[in-house]
């Protein structure tokens, strides 16, 4: 396919060579030649078709003419050929013209090779995994990926984006997956296989054909939705008609191996146990082998729509081959557990059952009857003898089955409907106070509705039945209504009695009672052949009523208190004062002084709402006890029990905000101030208020928090009244309250003992914050009056003064430039006082020194002079 060069020399310009006559006629020969030959390539390459029926052979023919047209426009982008084009369109732009539509035609038919050749191979892998990969490989992701690919194609491409490209390359692929089920499936060898190997192939031949019709409606759908104008609105019967046919074939294949599998597996064996003939049965296993043979022999290809008249009369033939056989396998597998038809009973269930499989062995043998060549051969004999054998067995069968049942029915009816109609899962002696719920469940035995249901059925198969059993037919409806009647009933009292706490069960202990003697009676006396269950049922329901709405009202009441104590657990009684100016906290006996005169509010808050608590009590013992005394005996256990939850409501109120305390405490957020002084007379650094104090005021707010509980007064003995003041002595009076059982819990003095540990650590702390302040200790300690006589009396130089005055005014210097507020948890302390004395100490120092200076200078001045007046 190289185009033939010019000889002529084309060095000079291209508009001089244009006039030169030898140079252009021989350009236009060569140019003719070019022509002709790029026409004849491109007729040769639009003629050209697949090698193949696969897609892969479309991809081979667009591979090859890309190769081909690129050879030639490459050749014609050569700058010698460009320079001979535009020499030729110089000089005689006529002649040049049906060179350019030729051009124009490889130009785009190139165009079209490159752009298919592009697309088309990113299918290429997919599509020789189609031949190459696994079969879950091929079903879960090849055939999926290869039309998600396509669907790409079609939005992208130039070429592959109308019907008449796109639907003849998927029927290519719709060709190439039919190959591959046939070489999956392998009829040549299928029946020489192992079953379960021949069925595992054809499933997956099965589900790969099924798969790329499932893939390719769901990539139908994804093109709609990607907003694509054109959508896939493609023949299917084109794509699909074959690959349906063989899933057809694939089915009928599956179930000619099923059968044959069950056949030789299960019923052969199992037919010994209805027939008295066990060499008819040999005989029967070969007939099998006779059956399956003109499949495994077959003389045409079952998977070609072209002969599917003859698979049709061979699946026929088979069907009406083995029907006898699978009749009696079913027999024979299930004669100890039949299959039921929904609702059928056991009995009746199995004999219809086994009357259905007789009627299809009795067409068989009239099917035999019909057609004497049939029943004249020694097999249609044999046949029909084995018919006759199982249907016997089958009656047999039946009136055995119908026999049992009325027998038993007679025997076990009269004993069941003397049943009571409830049954105690506890023992009844025991009293309801010691076990919280009775359980009564309903003692209708299921033998009854099958009695029922299995009389109904046989009346239907025309049996005779029972008169008692017939009887119970006729009130099926009023024992269904007894049956959910006393199920509802049974669920309130069980759900009653589980609303109801230990306390509660107690305080309705009569009540309880009275119920619990009304249902033994459903244990103990009525039962089902009874006259006065409708009214049993009725009056348990109505004292169930009647014990519900005490329940429901008890309940109102009892959440009335419990909100009362939540609130009283949840009080806060460590509230704190707000600080100064938002840096200024108040100081340690203002903090508590505080917190006391907070407490003492919240005190009064908590009070009313316990002393509410008597009235809500009185309230349920007016309902309970129809009296409003408040020291009902009836009443005295829940009494008790509510004083009880008090205490735990008090105690956990007092161990909450311990703990809040303490979380305050050990928190880096100060509360309170200190600070740090010099003590006098005895000059010392100490805090004001000292450790001792700050530990007592602790202490005695730690004692404060749990004497509130001294504020709730006990009730008398079996009552919910306050117990007044009793007088011990003349002048002494004690008042019973929460506090003495309170203060003792452990969890309390837990909280106390923490809390003082806590505060001595952070006051230790504290004390060691000072000791740097320590080193001035000589400002104070040292007699001022007997170092100023010493040095008096020494008269040091002026240069001795001098160092003691720096001294004194480095420390007072030093001291500004020390920190003089420290956090620590909840105190922050504060040192100005403290700087401040030091400072004044030691300015003390420089004056006393200044002051001794200046005497003894004053004195040697004077003492100058006079020497100086005398001489």
């Amino acid at each position: 396919l190289k185009l033939e060069m010019p000889t002529v020399n084309l060095d000079r310009e291209v508009t001089i060579l244009a006039t030169v006559p030898v140079v252009v006629q021989s350009l236009k020969r060569c140019a003719v030649t070019w022509q002709k030959l790029i026409s004849r390539v491109l007729e040769e390459q639009q003629k050209k078709v697949p090698q193949g029926n696969g897609p892969l052979a479309e991809i081979d023919l667009w591979r090859e003419k890309n190769d081909t047209l690129s050879a030639l426009t490459e050749q014609i982008k050569l700058p010698e050929v460009q320079k001979v084009l535009e020499i030729l369109q110089k000089a005689e732009s006529k002649f040049t013209g049906d060179l350019q539509i030729v051009l124009s035609d490889l130009k785009k038919l190139h165009m079209e090779a490159q752009d298919s050749t592009k697309f088309l191979s990113t299918l290429e892998r997919h599509l020789k995994g189609l031949s190459t990969g696994t079969g879950v490989d091929v079903i879960s992701h090849t055939i999926p990926s290869l039309l998600n690919a396509l669907r790409l194609v079609w939005i992208m491409s130039r070429c592959y984006n109308k019907d008449e490209r796109m639907v003849p390359f998927l029927e290519r692929i719709s060709w190439e997956i039919s190959a591959r089920a046939r070489r999956v499936v392998g009829l040549q060898t299928l029946f020489q296989q192992d079953i379960a190997a021949a069925k595992k192939k054809i499933t997956e031949a099965k589900t790969t054909l099924e798969q790329w019709k499932k893939s390719y409606f769901t990539t139908c759908i994804r093109v709609e939705e990607s907003g694509c104008k054109r959508y896939w609105k493609f023949d299917v019967k084109r794509l699909f008609e074959k690959t349906d046919y063989m899933v057809s074939i694939c089915q009928d294949l599956y179930g000619i191996f099923q059968v044959t599998e069950e056949l030789y597996n299960i019923f052969i064996p199992e037919l010994i146990t209805v027939t008295e003939n066990p060499k008819a049965v040999d005989e029967l296993r070969r007939e099998v082998n006779i059956i399956i043979s003109p499949i495994e022999d077959l003389t045409f290809d079952p998977f070609s729509m072209e002969t599917a008249r003859d698979w049709a009369f061979v699946m026929e033939e088979f069907r009406e081959d083995v029907t006898v056989e699978i009749v009696k396998q079913i027999f024979a597998q299930n004669l100890k557990d039949p299959p039921r038809y929904k609702n059928h009973p056991p009995v009746a269930g199995a004999i219809s059952w086994s009357r259905s499989l007789s009627q299809r062995i009795q067409h068989t043998i009239t099917r035999f009857q019909e057609e004497e060549e049939l029943l004249a051969s020694e097999r249609g004999k044999e046949v029909k003898q084995m018919c006759f054998q199982v249907v016997k067995k089958m009656e047999e069968y039946e009136h055995q089955k119908y026999l049992q049942w009325r027998e038993r029915t007679e025997q076990m009816l009269p004993l069941l409907l003397k049943d009571t109609l409830l049954a105690v899962t506890s023992a009844t002696e025991e009293p309801v106070t010691t076990k919280k719920s009775v359980c009564f469940t309903l003692n209708f035995s299921p033998e009854i509705l099958e009695i029922i249901t299995e009389t109904k059925y046989m009346e239907q198969l025309g049996l005779p039945v029972p008169e008692m059993a017939r009887y119970m037919a006729l009130q099926e409806d009023k024992y269904l209504r007894y049956t959910s009647k006393l199920k509802a009933m049974l669920d309130r009292y069980h759900k009653l009695m589980e609303m109801m706490n230990e306390a509660e069960t107690k305080l309705l202990d009569q009540y309880v009672q009275e119920l619990w003697r009304i249902l033994k009676s459903g244990h103990k006396r009525v039962t089902w052949k009874a006259v006065g269950i409708g009214e049993f049922i009725l009056q348990c329901t109505q004292t169930i009523g009647k014990l519900e709405l005490l329940v429901h009202q008890i309940h109102n009441i009892s959440e009335d208190i419990s909100s009362k104590l939540q609130s009283i657990e949840s009080t806060n009684l460590f509230k704190f004062p707000h600080s100064k100016n938002g840096d200024e906290h108040p100081g340690a006996k203002e903090f508590f002084d505080y917190v006391k005169c907070e407490q003492a509010k919240e005190v009064e808050q908590l009070v009313r709402k316990y002393s509410a608590i008597p009235q809500l009590l009185i309230e349920v013992e007016r309902r309970v006890a129809s009296t409003n005394s408040g020291k009902s005996p009836k009443l005295a256990s829940y009494y008790a029990y509510w004083e009880n939850r008090i205490c735990q409501a008090l105690t956990q109120l007092i161990v909450k905000n311990l703990q809040t305390f303490n979380a305050a405490i050990v928190a880096n957020v100060p509360l309170l101030q200190i600070e740090a002084v010099l003590s006098v007379p005895v000059p010392g650094i100490t805090l004001q208020p000292n450790a001792s104090e700050i530990e007592k005021m602790i202490l005695q707010s730690i004692q404060d928090c749990v004497e509130v509980t001294k504020h709730f007064i006990r009730w008398m003995h079996g009552t919910c009244i306050e117990c007044p003041p009793q007088h011990v002595k003349a002048d002494e009076v004690v008042t019973f309250s929460f506090y003495s059982d309170v203060s003792q819990s452990p969890l309390i003095i837990e909280q106390a003992v923490l809390i003082t540990q806590n505060v001595h650590k952070l006051l230790a702390s504290l004390s060691k914050c000072l000791n740097q302040w320590k080193r001035y200790d000589l400002l104070w300690k040292s007699d001022k009056s007997t170092v100023l006589d010493r040095l008096a009396a020494e008269k040091p130089a002026c240069v001795i003064f001098d160092e003691q005055l720096q001294f004194y005014m480095k420390i007072a210097q030093e001291v500004t430039q020390q920190p003089l507020i420290i956090d620590e948890q909840f105190i922050r302390l504060q040192l100005a006082p403290l700087a401040s004395a030091v400072q004044e100490n030691a300015k003390g120092w420089v004056m006393s020194l200044g002051k001794l200076l200046n005497e003894l200078v004053r004195e040697e001045l004077f003492s100058l002079r006079d020497e100086i007046q005398v001489g």
